[in-house]
């Protein structure tokens, strides 16, 4: 038996351990720290400003070691991990960044064996993180409007997970349409519903409709009014918990000895996440007593209103 046998094809993981074969991507970094994804070809020669080296070097050898060119350039050669396949995957729209779609996997729960709706796949990245997360006995369905983003993502997505030519992963339908239309159409049903677009509450009767009792729908949207209409239309839909709304931020940190500093560098605001939980039908949350901030819902808002929140309510600073 190899001494690292590899990961078993049917786990669809996107990893094999053991060394490197043809056909696979490995992730050249050089001593600046610039990156290179190289698919390996027998015969075929890598070429950069610190000159060149054959492919043929790194075929058979165990990822984790450090080839020099023929200019004396230094690259460290290791297999992808996800989270850097998707920051330098080739982009039809923008791509859910590592530390979101972490967020999502873990606190919209997405467990193997998940039945999994997606509105706006995009670049195919968070795509990738929710298959691995369903694993080959769960389901992805994702929808797309443009057909040009989805073209990306389907070439993405087979790259990640070694797919044959024409194949991809087992788990994963994708559909070019509208989720709000073809969702209800299908008759799908489904434990998570997660909204990556422009106008989430658009798509949200239908979440619902899909949905199992006690499933999450999780919207992922850039701006704070995005997110104030998400939220409220969740709130006046009656069918769901008390949405939570939250963003993270990374920030990395320089250490040498002493000197012990935050990074120059920071992954700062990307995205505002939701979630909620769908309730058994017929059933309604209990009402939240909440008093709203002075002006919340004042004359100049025009969103959707709780019913528990009168349509007169005052300004702050108007008069009793």
């Amino acid at each position: 038996m190899s001494e690292h046998p590899d990961v078993p094809a049917a786990a669809w993981s996107g990893v094999h351990r053991g060394p490197l074969r043809e056909g696979e991507w490995v992730r050249l970094t050089d001593s600046k720290g610039r990156r290179h994804n190289v698919c390996l070809e027998a015969g075929k020669r890598f070429f950069s400003n610190r000159g060149h080296f054959d492919h043929d070097e790194l075929i058979g050898r165990e990822e984790g070691f450090t080839v020099t060119s023929s200019a004396g350039g230094e690259y460290l050669v290791f297999r992808p991990l996800l989270s850097e396949f998707v920051v330098s995957m080739p982009r039809g729209a923008a791509v859910v960044y590592p530390k979101d779609a972490a967020q999502i996997v873990a606190l919209a729960d997405i467990f193997p064996g998940a039945e999994v709706v997606e509105a706006g796949v995009g670049s195919g990245a968070l795509t990738c993180s929710l298959l691995r997360a369903v694993g080959p006995f769960g389901r992805v369905t994702s929808f797309e409007r443009r057909e040009e983003f989805a073209e990306v993502a389907q070439r993405n997505v087979r790259q990640f997970f070694g797919a044959p030519d024409g194949a991809t992963h087992p788990a994963w339908r994708l559909t070019v349409g509208d989720l709000a239309e073809a969702l209800p159409a299908s008759g799908e049903r489904a434990d998570r519903v997660i909204l990556d677009m422009l106008a989430p509450w658009e798509c949200l009767d239908a979440a619902a409709g899909a949905l199992r009792p006690g499933g999450i729908v999780c919207a992922y949207v850039a701006t704070t009014t995005q997110l104030s209409r998400f939220v409220e239309t969740v709130r006046v839909h009656g069918g769901f918990t008390e949405p939570q709304a939250w963003e993270s931020l990374v920030r990395d940190w320089h250490v040498e000895g002493l000197a012990v500093r935050p990074g120059h560098k920071m992954i700062g605001h990307t995205a505002f996440l939701v979630t909620a939980r769908r309730m058994a039908p017929g059933e309604r949350p209990p009402l939240k007593r909440r008093r709203p901030a002075p002006g919340a819902y004042g004359p100049d808002y025009t969103g959707p209103r709780p019913a528990d929140v009168p349509a007169d309510l005052p300004a702050e600073g108007a008069a009793d």
